[in-house]
């Protein structure tokens, strides 16, 4: 993600911010440029001085979930991501408030990944196609879980429990499981359906390099379940899960694609240069473009390997998991080519 700062006194600001932490002037971000705006704190309005216009919080602002904003004459309450909601949990409840708060931000930062892409994001509250997200309890219902059917998201709440999300990724053994992973996961079963299955030459592409998702689904899963993954899985897939069948291949692959492009992308806002003091050769990288204008995707493969490799050392050094524990195999990267060029020739 790229760096915000403060239109008053240019102080860096979070994606997140509802104010500037340094003057005080109130931000809000604008989805449609993805800049953050600011005004003054102690007016009513939210006017903007540089362009002349008055805007106003979502609706969800007042939840302290989101801070986005829209313009004063939008015949909207809400803003193009809290559009997407379908069900929120019962917020008189304060642990579900509390929970509602962390997928919310999540949610946003996917959404305004998907929205720098270019990927449509009609709601599914108004169009057939569309997507939308349910973020439910699960209470006394064994068959609800999270996951995606016909455009819908699903995300149980219990996701939202570090300490559950901790518990399931030991139980699942596996090495990274967080919030915005799950959505990035589930929203790419829904672009399978809209960019890949209603293109026959991109579906014949698809098979060749991720295999016949014609199998069926249901005996997939069992038998990954039953059996785990094939001996060997790290050589041509990025997690064990990817293994039980194309779709989940696809919907994994296309998570990492999303993770790696913000990792990329946050670095080169930052000017990230990883440079050993040892000559490593393999170990240097300069990140100097941001990744979503660049058609090569070996270069920012090649980028993103030290990157990664040196944000975890300093997570090692904190005695805390690696950021991106996860190896990137020949054949993943083909996979990961076929999504880059697959969205570059939706823009």
């Amino acid at each position: 993600m790229k760096i915000f700062q403060c239109g008053h006194c240019n102080h860096s600001v979070f994606f997140e911010n509802y104010s500037c932490e340094n003057c005080g002037h109130l931000t809000g971000f604008r989805a449609k440029d993805r800049k953050m705006l600011t005004f003054k704190s102690n007016e009513v309005s939210l006017f903007s001085d540089r362009q002349n216009i008055e805007y106003k919080y979502c609706k969800n602002k007042e939840y302290d979930v989101c801070n986005w904003v829209l313009k004063k004459s939008s015949k909207e309450d809400y803003c193009s991501a809290c559009q997407l909601n379908r069900t929120i949990p019962n917020l008189s409840d304060v642990e579900n408030f509390e929970k509602w708060q962390h997928l919310e931000i999540a949610k946003h930062r996917l959404i305004y990944q998907l929205q720098k892409i270019g990927l449509p994001l009609k709601s599914k509250l108004r169009h057939e196609n569309g997507l939308c997200f349910d973020f439910v309890v699960q209470q006394d219902d064994p068959n609800l879980m999270t996951g995606h059917a016909n455009g819908v998201v699903t995300i149980l709440l219990k996701e939202a429990d570090s300490v559950k999300r901790e518990q399931m990724r030991k139980q699942f053994s596996e090495p990274y499981r967080t919030l915005v992973g799950h959505l990035r996961h589930e929203v790419g079963h829904y672009f399978w359906d809209q960019l890949v299955y209603t293109n026959q030459n991109i579906l014949a592409e698809f098979r060749a390099i991720f295999g016949d998702e014609q199998y069926n689904y249901g005996d997939a899963l069992t038998a990954y379940y039953k059996n785990g993954a094939p001996k060997d899985w790290e050589k041509s897939y990025i997690s064990k899960y990817a293994t039980a069948h194309p779709w989940e291949d696809w919907a994994e692959t296309w998570a990492h694609y999303l993770h790696i492009m913000d990792m990329v992308e946050t670095a080169y806002f930052f000017g990230v240069n990883v440079k050993p003091i040892k000559k490593l050769r393999i170990m240097k990288t300069k990140v100097s473009f941001d990744p979503y204008t660049k058609e090569d995707f070996d270069v920012i493969v090649q980028t993103c390997v030290p990157l990664s490799f040196a944000v975890n050392s300093i997570n090692r050094a904190m005695g805390v998991p690696d950021v991106y524990p996860f190896v990137i195999t020949p054949p993943v990267v083909e996979k990961l080519k076929f999504i880059h060029k697959l969205l570059l020739s939706k823009r």
